[in-house]
């Protein structure tokens, strides 16, 4: 079956591969639009539980565990989920019938009325997605922050935001590698690609492969959409020649002809109408030269898109961090709790390391993802007192320290023996972080149950304490 944007969905047998959060969204979407669906899983139903529970009650037909895949060669088209590698059985099969095989932001952007503003890159893509967001609202638009993005409440998979908008919304998404595998016509107005480094080594077969799929957020676009830069970054700025969209960069280091650059702590757009001040950044709530570029790339993809530069000013005022990113948890006797449990790379724990400004206790460690911990290990040299190391890899990242120099590390078999260990350790102006540098899926359901765990024992302690 040959699939356009503006396919008639109803009647169509669509097959599902993974019964989770983008699955469950695109089944009730699908089954909305009158498909008839068919969900794959090769989890035992006892794993899947509520997310099986209600497919089944929107009559969907489940096969799940052994033969899972029978069947999937007589549907007109399959949706994947991003957590399903391209090895999965299910998609070859799919592949060698010559069926359309759609991610959950493919048929998103096929039932969108409303434009999309998209985000990808290796890190900072929740706090940016958010505060588009945030700046479109101050603008007076009506916006879904949806996607890949998981924060607190927000968790929206864009597929379901699709679906729910009119023409005049406007969808500001986050988007993976993952999620950008199986695209066809996915074509964001504006795209913006952060940054790039090592990530997700244990799913793609090396970076060239990584940065493949993030570029391929640009592959659609023409010269009335925008493609948003990062201008400090040689890996991201070598895909510049082959984008066919308008190219708008943002730089922390100097100056740009077209997009945002900063000026101490104010941001400075140029346009085709000049240079313009934008915003002034001394009083944000974010911290760390990171969180300086992430509001340079926001502001940028936001102009781009055509809001006010007072709106700009508006939403970083108000802005404060997403819940596990330099999220702050408590203050006990000077010693700050910081809790970021997204960071799940070597390169988010380094600017995170760089954006503490005290003396930092690390908690760090979990699952590998084939990672180099080496400049991990050169950043406890400059910014840690000590490094608690909790998960299954953690003696990789111990390593990576002593082959640099770097000694001071001790052992936790629970995230609450971490926390007491660290604060045994800690003094009066010093920072205990939370930032593992790994995956999560060793000990805990995600980064986010990770986070709420430290949080818990950080309570524990204060309620101990006493302060």
């Amino acid at each position: 079956m040959e699939l356009s944007k503006q396919t008639d969905f109803y009647g169509r047998k669509a097959h599902i591969i993974g019964i989770a959060r983008s699955g469950v969204a695109a089944a009730e979407v699908l089954t909305s639009l009158g498909a008839v669906i068919t969900m794959h899983d090769q989890k035992e139903e006892s794993e899947l539980g509520e997310a099986l529970s209600m497919v089944r009650e929107l009559g969907v037909e489940t096969r799940v565990g052994k033969e899972v895949y029978k069947g999937i060669e007589t549907a007109d088209f399959v949706v994947t989920s991003p957590g399903v590698p391209r090895t999965c059985p299910g998609l070859i099969a799919a592949q060698e019938a010559g069926i359309p095989i759609l991610s959950e932001i493919e048929l998103g952007y096929r039932i969108s009325p409303a434009p999309i503003i998209a985000v990808t890159g290796t890190n900072g893509k929740t706090t940016v997605t958010a505060l588009v967001g945030e700046i479109l609202k101050c603008d007076g638009k009506h916006v879904f922050v949806a996607g890949n993005i998981v924060a607190g409440e927000t968790r929206l998979p864009l597929v379901r935001a699709a679906f729910r908008a009119s023409p005049c919304d406007v969808i500001v998404a986050e988007i993976s590698s993952f999620q950008l595998e199986w695209i066809s016509t996915f074509r964001p107005r504006v795209a913006a690609l952060l940054n790039i480094s090592a990530d997700h080594m244990d799913r793609h077969t090396d970076l060239a492969e990584y940065i493949g799929a993030k570029a391929r957020i640009f592959e659609h676009q023409d010269p009335a959409d925008f493609a948003v830069l990062n201008a400090d970054a040689p890996l991201v700025m070598a895909l510049a020649p082959s984008i066919q969209s308008q190219v708008w960069r943002f730089s922390r280091l100097h100056e740009v002809e077209l997009g945002t650059f900063a000026r101490g702590s104010e941001i400075w757009v140029s346009n085709q109408d000049g240079t313009h001040f934008v915003c002034d950044t001394a009083g944000m709530k974010l911290r760390g030269t990171h969180n300086l570029e992430n509001v340079l790339a926001a502001s940028a993809a936001a102009l781009a898109f055509g809001v006010s530069r007072p709106s700009v000013q508006e939403a970083i005022d108000a802005f404060a961090p997403p819940e596990h990113r330099m999220e702050p948890v408590a203050e006990i006797n000077g010693v700050e709790f910081l809790n970021n449990s997204m960071c799940t790379n070597v390169t988010a724990a380094v600017r995170s390391l760089e954006a503490v400004g005290r003396p930092a206790i690390v908690i760090a460690g979990g699952k590998d993802k084939g990672s180099d911990y080496t400049a991990l290990g050169e950043a406890f040299l400059t910014y840690a007192k000590h490094v608690v190391l909790i998960g299954v890899d953690a003696r990789l990242i111990e390593a990576a320290g002593k082959k640099v120099g770097f000694d001071k590390f001790s052992y936790a078999g629970s995230m609450e023996e971490a926390v007491e260990k660290a604060w045994a350790l800690a003094q009066p102006g010093d920072s205990i972080m939370l930032s593992p540098g790994c995956a999560s899926f060793d000990m805990f359901r995600d980064f986010e149950h990770r986070g709420q765990v430290f949080k818990s024992a950080v309570r524990a302690l204060v309620d101990r304490i006493g302060v």
